[in-house]
């Protein structure tokens, strides 16, 4: 009798154990699909392999120093592929006259490989937005739109934290100063809970750190601090420019990020 309550006991102890690891590990392919639906299109100016879903669209409102704004807005056209354009300006939020930028600019992304267990994601895109006041001697923002680019992004659950990791590189079409390199990036995402998260990049700026260029040589990294309301709305705290890389500036910019998500 005590041998057939002791193998029931055990039985039921080791159903609890399979149902407890199954919960847990759909738990984690769960958050996993729920990180995926957050995964940002851009840290603060590098992208990643992320898109919108098909039939959605955001608006990504960004205010920089000096009074400056820049509004894009990209759509999810179809599952790997999504579209956008941007327009801004200096000095708009200010008593000064807008100083507008020459024109608007567009992107494109289409991923040819996506996410698996083993396989990061793999897009090639394009993006003519750079930030910052446009120098019309140099033709450029003061920094550089990514141009044409390429970037792998993999997602990971860290101590049950999801962290996305991404490297890509790009060569920019903003080369009047004569620097024409192709340059390197790499950044990281985490989502801390349910309302905060948080980005880091860094750009090595081997595209900006010629004679004529702004750039003195020590790259670009930027860290983004997101409160997110909700999958469809978030602000972010950026400091930008933290290693001080441009001449004249001798302070860490700081900008307010805007990004709302919506379907049709």
């Amino acid at each position: 009798m005590g041998k057939i309550v002791l193998n029931t006991a055990l039985c039921l102890v080791l159903l609890c154990s399979s149902a407890f690891s199954q919960k847990v590990e759909q738990g984690r392919v769960t958050r996993i699909m729920e990180w995926g639906k957050i995964q940002p299109r851009k840290l603060i100016d590098c992208p990643t392999a992320g898109l919108l879903p098909r039939g959605s669209f955001d608006f990504d409102i960004r205010i920089y120093p000096g009074g400056g704004v820049i509004n894009t807005i990209d759509i999810g056209l179809m599952n790997r592929f999504m579209l956008g354009l941007s327009f801004g300006g200096a000095k708009l939020i200010s008593e000064e006259k807008p100083d507008w930028n020459p024109r608007i600019e567009f992107a494109a992304k289409i991923r040819f490989i996506n996410e698996s267990y083993l396989m990061p994601a793999f897009v090639l895109g394009y993006d003519g937005q750079g930030v910052g006041a446009y120098n019309d001697s140099l033709e450029r923002y003061q920094y550089k739109s990514k141009g044409f680019y390429g970037v792998v992004s993999k997602n990971y659950l860290v101590f049950d934290i999801p962290v996305g990791f991404h490297f890509g590189t790009n060569y920019s079409l903003e080369n009047e100063d004569e620097d024409k390199n192709i340059t390197l990036f790499l950044g990281a995402d985490i989502r801390f809970n349910e309302s905060f998260g948080a980005v880091l990049e860094y750009d090595l700026g081997t595209n900006d750190d010629d004679s004529k260029a702004l750039g003195e040589g020590k790259g670009y990294l930027n860290l983004g601090f997101q409160w997110i309301f909700s999958d469809q709305l978030s602000l972010e705290l950026d400091l930008r420019n933290i290693f001080t890389n441009t001449e004249d500036i001798s302070q860490v910019g700081r900008e307010l990020r805007i990004i709302f998500v919506e379907f049709f």
